[in-house]
């Protein structure tokens, strides 16, 4: 959170006073503008009143996130994807650019030293206090240490400035996190969950039936009364051997369609008849059995109340960004 030195007259201090910005993260990744040489052979993404968004800074932006859709989509889908994706980040990128105008005229200020703290705080938790790690870290990913700097502090200004315009305490009337709960209930209910045990032999690769008659063998033991987890330890082949086939509590997601729907038909303290899947044979052992549920009010009070407080401050930081909008020249290409 930004910490900001405040007046109780005025709400964030001219130069001469300062505003103290402590953040760390914001909405929108700082970016820095090119020199005016460079955004020419750039290209011009948008204009912001006097200032200039380009490509370079888009594609800094949503980089990842571009890489990802296209391994995973193709064709229509994928210029779709992209198109929006790359209007997210200019409209992002407007954003961020208006707050800082903002910013700057309104002649606020933050210290050097708190750019300077934060570049500390980085180089010690992250670095183990290797500055020259730090630098060349920053080097193998094209920025200097200048432009580190200027990002920290652009990322500090956006967050001062939102925690600044959007004022007022935010208290949401206990009517309102009752009723997001009755509409939400089926997002707050526990699916039927199982204490899972698993013996799992391969089959043998010869093709002969050796392994069925072992996984059988040991079946009958179980019945007979050897403890599953002993048995499992010493035959299973898979990774919760030394847990004695031990899966803890599961819900239905966690296992293979063929195995969930054995496992949770079974009642506490059976043991399966053999399930053959794939190139192995499985044991399912019910320990115990948990069904659905749904959270209490009670257990999910604060949590509701906080999710509300939270978008209720995203729609006040909106509407600030939306009167600036409206008094701005913007021009997207």
């Amino acid at each position: 959170m930004a910490t900001l030195l405040q007046d109780t007259k005025i709400g964030i201090l001219p130069m001469k006073r300062t505003l103290l910005a402590f953040a760390t993260s914001s909405l929108f990744f700082a970016c820095v503008v090119p020199s005016q040489a460079q955004q020419v052979l750039d290209g011009i993404a948008a204009v912001v009143n006097e200032d200039v968004i380009t490509f370079s800074q888009v594609r800094e932006l949503i980089g990842p996130t571009e890489m990802a859709a296209r391994q995973q989509l193709k064709g229509t889908d994928l210029d779709s994807k992209i198109k929006e994706i790359r209007l997210k980040a200019i409209n992002d990128l407007v954003d961020r650019q208006l707050i800082l105008q903002e910013f700057y005229k309104n002649k606020f200020n933050i210290p050097d030293h708190f750019i300077e703290d934060r570049v500390q705080t980085v180089i010690r938790e992250e670095f183990g206090g290797d500055r020259a790690a730090f630098v060349r870290t920053l080097a193998a990913q094209g920025y200097t240490l200048d432009k580190f700097k200027l990002m920290e502090k652009e990322k500090m200004i956006v967050q001062a400035m939102r925690s600044q315009n959007v004022k007022g305490d935010v208290i949401i009337p206990e009517s309102k996190i009752l009723e997001y709960y009755q509409k939400h209930r089926e997002d707050y209910a526990e699916d039927d969950q199982i204490k899972l045990r698993m013996i799992a032999i391969r089959k043998a690769e010869n093709g002969s039936d050796s392994r069925r008659a072992m996984i059988e063998e040991i079946r009958s033991k179980i019945k007979e009364g050897a403890e599953f987890q002993d048995l499992a330890r010493m035959y299973s082949e898979d990774s919760t051997q030394d847990q004695g086939g031990d899966w803890g509590w599961i819900n239905r997601r966690t296992l293979n369609e063929n195995l969930a729907k054995v496992a949770f038909s079974q009642k506490p303290g059976q043991v399966s008849e053999i399930v053959e899947l794939g190139n192995s044979y499985y044991l399912l052992y019910i320990e115990a059995k948990k069904n659905s549920t749904v959270k209490p009010f009670a257990a999910l009070h604060d949590e509701i109340q906080s999710k509300l407080i939270q978008e209720e401050r995203q729609r006040r930081g909106d509407e600030w960004i939306g009167r600036l909008r409206k008094k701005a020249y913007i021009k997207m290409f």
